[in-house]
């Protein structure tokens, strides 16, 4: 793809300055909640918030994925500090993590992602949709017993998740309930046709309105019995200015270097956060609206030294997380600006906008994450899946079930094992191949083309230069995988970007369209009879 230049990102201000707010909103909780739940100075989480937001931003390939500390990396840093006797011995651990995972990348281990299949994924991101809303129902109704469980794996969670349903029913929070579900209201009123016909309207997107509503009415109710208590608002340390914030800052203990302990927290961290990462990755590239793809061993590297700079300065481990992604993507966000703008904001926030942060009330966040949650776990992809028959429709309901009953990882591999089977079932054969004439090109699929293929498939993809013409000929294949066709798909969209022609035949992509009885141009036409 041509490289993204100034004038790009310029021309996206008015979406991500907007949506990079919004993340910020979101990310903020859950940078001090992870901290909290991980043992950690609560500092730790705001600082892996900003790396991820200024530093992984832009190394990154991505354009709207977002980096940060993430909930499902709590137990292992809980259990590292403990084992490593201490917050500045687990550091070093981070910043090892953080070279393995640089090793990672040049080693080109990054395609693993493209294995997963996309009934996984998308039953991944159906599973956390539910664990949001599970979650976040009892921070909307006032119940804030804590500002962690937005995007929480742990096996403990689910008794833990039951109880706190149950309880917030029966301690409900008038003046949270209200800023709740008027807040819900306003952001699904936002997106009606009559008020993004409004200019000045379409601007703000519906997440910002929700807050600012939540703050105008934590406002105006103090005194009275819609009042929102202290413990349900956003809670900054009190921080006064940079050269107070960089006193506080921890750094890594050297002395352990050649502890075996610390090796081995390094490599947990590093195989966990790359993985939790590739699957976020290949999440966000279904939810991009323009359907880019980002390339997967930058974004290892890009994780390798955001990971690396957490330790020298005292940040919990990050990685690219799903929930303050699809956040960034549904409040509008189209490039990197909206996630930097973000990690500028974290920063800002810890030395000089506390005191006016402090008056946010958990509920609208809580709000926020209902409506992200609803819109990865809506039924319509429940029924849109069923549609598609057993092959991509058991995996999906396997990994989601899975993922709640045990956690993200583990419900992940069963989602996998259970792929498998149907792949193998399917009795796939892998059969790509480019070929190129001058400024043409042509890429022939040949027998059965499984979501195996995928990597190599994007490999090839990824050789067009822009400008180009490419034919995509489906004539000698047998069987073509769902995955596979949305991989093409997905390029075919985003290919006029790059100048790119792309011309199917014998190919079927989406309900709506077939390419049976395609008339190619003289030259391809001539490239699809060169013998293959």
């Amino acid at each position: 793809m041509v490289k993204k230049h100034l004038a790009y990102y310029l021309a996206h201000l008015e979406h991500d300055i907007p949506a990079g707010l919004v993340v910020f909103l979101v990310a903020l909780p859950l940078c001090l909640g992870i901290a909290l739940a991980s043992g950690a100075p609560l500092l730790s989480g705001v600082v892996a918030g900003v790396i991820g937001g200024m530093v992984v931003t832009w190394v990154s390939g991505s354009q709207l994925s977002v980096s940060g500390p993430a909930a499902g990396m709590t137990l292992i840093v809980l259990q590292g500090i403990e084992k490593l006797g201490g917050f500045e011995h687990f550091l070093l651990a981070v910043m090892l993590a953080g070279l393995i995972q640089l090793a990672l990348g040049f080693l080109r281990a990054g395609t693993i992602g493209a294995y997963f299949p996309s009934s996984v994924i998308k039953g991944m991101l159906s599973a956390i949709g539910l664990i949001l809303i599970t979650k976040q129902l009892p921070h909307a109704l006032g119940y804030g017993r804590d500002i962690l469980g937005e995007e929480t794996y742990l096996p403990q969670d689910a008794g833990n998740t039951v109880t706190d349903l149950l309880q917030a029913m029966s301690a409900v929070s008038p003046g949270a309930t209200v800023v709740s579900a008027v807040a819900i209201a306003l952001m699904l009123v936002w997106e009606t046709r009559p008020i993004r016909s409004i200019p000045l309207l379409a601007l703000i997107p519906g997440p910002l309105a929700g807050i600012l509503w939540a703050v105008i009415f934590k406002l105006s109710a103090e005194g009275s019995e819609l009042a929102i208590a202290p413990e349900h608002l956003v809670q900054l340390p009190d921080i006064h200015g940079f050269q107070d914030l960089t006193g506080r800052l921890s750094f890594p203990e050297f002395t352990r270097i050649a502890d075996p302990a610390v090796y081995t927290a390094a490599f947990t961290i590093a195989i966990v956060a790359s993985l939790e990462t590739l699957l976020s990755l290949e999440a966000v590239d279904k939810l991009d609206p323009l359907k880019r793809i980002a390339p997967t061993d930058r974004e290892l590297k890009a994780q390798g030294i955001g990971n690396l700079l957490a330790g020298l300065l005292g940040g919990l481990p990050l990685t690219a997380v799903i929930v303050r992604s699809s956040a960034n993507i549904d409040a509008g966000g189209r490039t990197k600006v909206a996630c930097f703008v973000h990690g500028v904001l974290l920063l800002l926030s810890v030395g000089f906008l506390a005191h006016y942060l402090n008056h946010i009330p958990l509920a609208a966040l809580a709000a926020i994450l209902l409506m992200t949650g609803y819109k990865l776990a809506k039924p319509g992809i429940l029924i849109k899946m069923y549609r598609q028959g057993a092959p991509q429709f058991i995996p999906y309901i396997v990994t989601v079930v899975s993922i709640l009953a045990t956690d993200l990882l583990k419900g992940i591999a069963v989602g996998m094992v259970c792929g498998v089977y149907y792949v193998i079932r399917a009795n796939f054969h892998a059969a790509i191949a480019l070929t190129q004439n001058g400024n043409h090109y042509l890429l022939r699929l040949r027998k059965d083309v499984s979501f195996l293929n995928k990597a190599l498939l994007r490999e090839l993809l990824a050789e067009i230069r822009p400008g180009s013409e490419l034919i995509i000929d489906g004539t000698y294949a047998e069987f073509v995988d769902h995955d596979i066709l949305e991989t093409i798909e997905d390029f075919a969209r985003a290919a006029p970007d790059d100048r790119i022609t792309v011309h199917l035949n014998n190919l079927k992509l989406g309900p709506d369209r077939s390419h049976k009885t395609q008339v190619l141009p003289d030259q391809a036409a001539g490239l699809c009879k060169t013998p293959g």
